[in-house]
């Protein structure tokens, strides 16, 4: 086995929660924190890692989640074509009644993620707990996966990148899109957006398992209405709307 195979079953394992310490580029590490369990302990099954978002908290023209997430990160933040976004802020308005509604749009975390049915390689794949990520040592950077996406929610890197976050590694020529800030969620924190959300005095958004009868996201989706975007498609995402 070559080492560049070796590194990439390395990297596979990190998908399933293993604990990997790869070299992407020079002074890059790929790093998978514990998230409180044992080292060598799986993502599990048992846990869907979603986010519920309350439109009637999201304030127009905050974009404090969008700043959290870049800085988190190590994006640019800005808003070229060729820029990676992982999360953008969408303003809608009902024609009907001319109601204004804010929302963030991200990666929607869906079981039955059409990214990683069309990709080529395997380089788009879905961990145990839910979250969608994309393999960088083997993303070739063909683009069906973004073609495939409906909420157009995945970026290629177009340029050479510097100064990059030791445990958010990124490359040019590969797809990227919002992870769930999952080096925290493995740490036991909540993703970047969510606290920044919070600290501008909004609590718009609410992360959690939604596996959980227990947890605040999985009991405010039972007692109150909540959307799937583009819920006709049936692939049951696993951030949801209230509000829209």
């Amino acid at each position: 086995m070559s080492g560049s195979d070796a590194g990439r079953r390395q990297f596979l394992a990190w998908g399933a929660g293993a604990v990997a310490t790869l070299t992407l580029a020079p002074g890059v590490l790929l790093l998978q924190p514990a998230h409180g369990r044992a080292p060598a302990e799986a993502a599990s099954g048992k846990v869907r890692w979603g986010m519920l978002i309350d439109t009637n908290q999201c304030a127009t023209g905050c974009d404090a989640c969008v700043t959290a997430c870049n800085r988190e990160n190590g994006l640019s933040g800005g808003t070229r074509e060729t820029d990676s976004q992982w999360i953008r802020k969408m303003e809608l308005e009902d024609p009907r009644t001319g109601r204004k509604t804010s929302l963030p749009m991200m990666c929607q975390h869906c079981e039955k993620p059409p990214c990683v049915d069309v990709c080529p390689t395997g380089a788009s794949f879905k961990r145990a707990d839910g979250i969608v990520l994309v393999d960088k040592h083997i993303c070739i950077g063909c683009r069906y996966c973004m073609m495939a996406c409906p909420y157009k929610a995945r970026s290629l890197v177009h340029e050479n990148l510097a100064d990059q976050k030791p445990d958010v590694p990124r490359g040019k020529g590969t797809v990227e899109a919002c992870t769930l800030c999952v080096p925290r969620v493995d740490r036991g924190e909540h993703p970047a957006c969510v606290e920044a959300c919070a600290a501008a005095g909004h609590g718009a958004i609410v992360f959690g398992d939604l596996n959980d009868p227990a947890s605040e996201i999985a009991q405010r989706v039972a007692k109150y209405p909540s959307v799937q975007v583009r819920a006709d498609l049936g692939m049951n995402t696993g951030v949801r709307y209230q509000g829209i």
